[in-house]
């Protein structure tokens, strides 16, 4: 089965909201629901083929795969479930866990994502390798759980009064999410203290880009602009955000990536090419080695200076953005390190209609930097106190304000770069 470019995830983990950025549509299914229940090894077999074929780790996480395949092939599958279960645990010799299966309504449900419309309650979460906590990479703008305060970093330690020690990924998902107007609670620990949140689960559309020109006195216009989501609308709307600068004669633009955990591979790639007019912006290496480059292509939309907003919660494809930012020196970075994903996965649908996700790859910024699990280390590193953190999670309104401490930080870079200028 063919994996397109447009298919590399570079996002999210897992899904509260079915949110991993993905383009999943246009996968086809030439096997039959009847095809997986006369031959369910089939199916364990298809899920082995492509781990051996296309796993990022050559040594399978020290693990003999070809044993692996006869112990599971052995086995003796009375329905999908049993088969289906059989798959988890042979991932799950990986520990990986970006690497994962999705049954076929897991599946359905995360297809729907780069429409740009969601069910749940806006949170991305993995599985800590380390500890195997289930953490929140970021809450989604404008959506019940960033509303309600859950922050980047949160540890999820009960669903509805079930604890999630030793639970799955995909049953942490599958809790959290449900239909809109129904409500979950969570319990959460954060800086040692456990706090709970009963949220209400809604319909969220995503507009990844919020953009706003401001006048600052002694600096001109400047475009602030917020960029949730790598969606597949989000290049499209930051172009016209770039536009709308220009058209104004902006000074400067401060791009606040605080809190995006990611998206679509190409979507990085071209919001980049909007800054940076000549050289690499990021490359992917698989496990043999070998190198895709992806480059800037002479269309860049302004040579304005840019300050970088990150923080923990600015995860993938927001670091891939952030990277090339920073090694072509074109934007300075401001804020805290941030999540550190440097992995791709590919994901592909199965004979029955499930389907999974699978780490192929890592990538690199334009200067060979390796950020995963390390992350992107600001060119000024900015803590906000605990006391500026509780401006903004009582009112998300001051985000990206004078009353953002970080924002604020931005605003004196950003005029000392217009200065120079």
């Amino acid at each position: 089965m063919r994996i397109t470019k447009r298919g590399l995830v570079l996002g999210t983990t897992a899904l509260a909201v079915s949110s991993v950025a993905v383009t999943g549509f246009g996968l086809r299914f030439s096997q039959s629901q009847a095809f997986f229940q006369d031959s369910p090894k089939e199916l364990v077999d298809e899920v082995w083929q492509v781990i051996n074929r296309k796993y990022v780790d050559a040594t399978f996480n020290g693990e003999d795969w070809r044993k692996i395949r006869t112990e599971y092939l052995d086995k003796q599958y009375s329905d999908k479930e049993q088969a289906y279960e059989a798959i988890r645990e042979m991932l799950k010799k990986l520990n990986d866990p970006y690497t994962r299966f999705m049954n076929p309504e897991e599946f359905k449900t995360m297809q729907i994502d780069t429409s740009g419309e969601l069910t749940g309650i806006g949170i991305q979460i993995s599985k800590d390798e380390n500890t195997q906590n289930i953490v929140v990479i970021a809450p989604i703008e404008d959506t019940p759980a960033f509303k309600a305060g859950i922050i980047s970093k949160d540890i999820i330690r009960k669903i509805d009064g079930k604890s999630t020690e030793g639970m799955e990924l995909n049953d942490a998902v599958s809790m959290i999410r449900g239909k809109p107007g129904t409500s979950v609670t969570v319990v959460i620990e954060r800086d040692g203290k456990t706090l709970d949140f009963t949220i209400t689960r809604a319909n969220i559309e995503i507009h990844p880009v919020r953009a706003r020109i401001d006048t600052n006195q002694g600096l001109g216009k400047v475009e602030y602009i917020r960029l949730v989501q790598f969606s597949g609308n989000a290049s499209q709307e930051m172009k016209q955000a770039i536009l709308d600068g220009e058209k104004d004669n902006v000074t400067g633009y401060i791009l606040d990536l605080r809190s995006n955990p990611g998206g679509l591979l190409y979507s990085s790639v071209e919001i980049a090419r909007m800054f940076i007019d000549e050289g690499r912006i990021v490359s992917t290496v698989d496990r043999v080695g070998e190198v895709e480059a992806h480059q800037a292509n002479g269309t860049a939309l302004t040579n304005k200076p840019i300050v970088v907003l990150v923080d923990g919660g600015s995860a993938s494809a927001s670091e891939i953005l952030s990277g090339a930012l920073q090694d072509h020196k074109r934007a300075t970075i401001i804020g805290t390190q941030t999540f550190g994903k440097g992995l791709v996965q590919s994901v592909r649908g199965l004979g029955d209609g499930s389907g999974m996700a699978v780490t192929i790859a890592k990538y690199l910024t334009p200067d060979g930097r390796d950020i995963n699990k390390h992350g992107i280390t600001p060119d000024v590193v900015y803590e906000m106190t605990d006391a500026e953190k509780e401006v903004l999670i009582k009112d998300r309104e001051k985000v990206g304000t004078i009353e953002d401490a970080q924002f604020k930080k931005a605003i004196e870079i950003l005029s000392q770069q217009v200065a120079k200028k």
